[in-house]
C-alpha cells in the first residue's frame, strides 16, 4: 500500500459500512475481497479502493445477489480487463433479476396500498353502516381482494 495514511483498519471499515470486522474477513476468506494489505503487527489495512470495492458488494448483496454470483464477478475482475464483457453479461442479468423483484414488489405493494384505503374507508363509514356487516369485504369484491384478508 502506498500511502499508508489513508489506509483503514478493518474497526473502521466496518463501522464504515455498517458490518461486523467477522463479515469483512469472511468476503475475504470467500474471496469477494482480494488480499489486503497488513501492518508489520499483521492487521489488516484497507485502501480507499478496498473500501469502493466493499461498498459495490454491499451493493450486489443488498440487491439479493447469492455470495456465488458475488464470487463470480470478483473472481472476473480479478482477472483484469479481458473480463470486462463477462461481468457486464453478470451485472445485466442481476439488473434484470433485480427490476423483476422491483415490479413483483410494486404488484405486491399495490395490493396493500388498496387494503389501506379500504380499511380508511371503512373507517370513515358510520358506525351503524359498520356495525350491520358481517364481513371486512365490500359486497363487489375485485378479482385481487377476494384472496386477501
Amino acid at each position: 500500500m502506498s500511502n499508508i495514511s489513508q489506509a483503514l483498519t478493518i474497526g473502521q471499515v466496518a463501522q464504515t459500512l455498517g458490518v461486523s470486522a467477522h463479515t469483512l474477513r469472511y468476503y475475504e476468506q470467500a474471496g469477494l475481497i482480494r488480499a489486503v494489505g497488513r501492518t508489520e503487527a499483521g492487521h489488516r489495512l484497507y485502501s480507499p479502493a478496498d473500501l469502493d470495492w466493499l461498498r459495490f458488494v454491499m451493493r450486489l448483496k443488498a440487491t439479493g445477489m447469492p455470495i456465488a454470483g458475488m464470487q463470480a464477478f470478483a473472481a472476473l475482475r480479478a482477472d483484469g480487463q479481458p473480463t470486462m464483457g463477462a461481468r457486464r453479461d453478470l451485472l445485466v442479468a442481476h439488473r434484470d433479476a433485480v427490476l423483476a423483484r422491483i415490479a413483483e414488489l410494486q404488484i405486491n405493494l399495490g395490493a396493500i396500498v388498496d387494503k389501506i384505503a379500504y380499511y380508511e374507508a371503512a373507517a370513515q363509514a358510520p358506525v351503524a353502516d359498520r356495525s350491520t356487516r358481517h364481513t371486512d369485504e365490500p359486497q363487489a369484491l375485485s378479482h385481487q381482494e377476494k384472496d386477501s384478508p
